[in-house]
């Protein structure tokens, strides 16, 4: 998922414990899928990234244009395309994956609502043709060593934020030995204004959820409340978890701006 191209190893697979896990030959895991239970968001930090719901009415989940930048295991791009039955795009640099996700990981083949490509997001971004056509982003771009996000600087969030339509929400996943959260969010709010970046504290594991939006305005609490309890009676996700996690970026970044 880099933004040039190259030989690509292999992607290979472990299964524990009846979850089937996605690897770019090596022992980091980019994507999982319970074997029985296709349709479960398996990982906390990939649940995490649905938290964009929290912003959107109710009504509108499933409308508008999902957009995932890097495939992974499909998790997102099964769920956007398969439960919001939302028109999904999936962007993914490295052909192995695309074939693995749709030998292993249940990822349908293209249809009327799902598009696959087998591009490099940097390009996908910056091209005029996807100016304001997302409504949903989500940014999970790692290789092999997934020593921090492929994808991280200001003009990359400021691309991301040109293919928002108004009132689109973005989610970026935060990772890695070399990741900085500081840093990320300092770009992202440089791109997309202050008042428009929130983030999530940080899984168990590290991850560390941003979500962004152009033009969106944060309804009253009880609202939010009402939509989490929502999220969980209808797809099964831990949202009113999320809400009890998302915060607004540390005076420390503020001040950097």
């Amino acid at each position: 998922m880099t933004s040039k191209r190259q030989t690509w190893g292999p992607a290979t697979l472990s299964e524990f414990d009846g979850v089937r896990f996605l690897h770019l030959d090596s022992i980091w895991v980019q994507g999982a899928m319970r074997i029985r239970k296709p349709d479960q968001l398996e990982l906390e930090y990939i649940q995490r990234m649905c938290a964009w719901m929290l912003w959107r009415d109710p009504a509108t989940l499933g409308e508008g244009h999902a957009v995932q930048l890097g495939l992974g295991a499909a998790a997102l791009t099964r769920f956007c395309h398969g439960q919001l039955k939302m028109r999904t795009t999936a962007v993914e640099i490295n052909p192995q994956v695309i074939a693995a996700c749709r030998q292993w990981f249940r990822l349908p083949g293209n249809d009327a609502r799902l598009n696959v490509l087998n591009e490099d997001a940097a390009r996908w971004v910056v091209d005029d043709a996807n100016l304001q056509t997302v409504d949903v982003l989500n940014v999970d771009l790692y290789d092999h060593d997934a020593a921090s996000p492929v994808l991280d600087d200001e003009a990359f969030y400021a691309a991301c934020r040109g293919v928002l339509a108004d009132g689109g929400l973005m989610t970026v996943n935060l990772f890695g030995r070399s990741a900085s959260f500081a840093r990320s969010a300092l770009r992202i709010a440089k791109a997309f204004g202050s008042d428009q970046v929130w983030s999530l504290a940080p899984t168990k594991e590290g991850n560390t959820i941003v979500v962004a939006a152009r033009g969106v305005q944060v309804p009253h609490r009880d609202v939010l409340e009402q939509r989490a309890a929502n999220i969980e009676s209808r797809f099964k996700l831990p949202a009113r978890k999320w809400l009890r996690l998302v915060r607004p970026l540390p005076m420390s970044i503020l001040h950097a701006l």
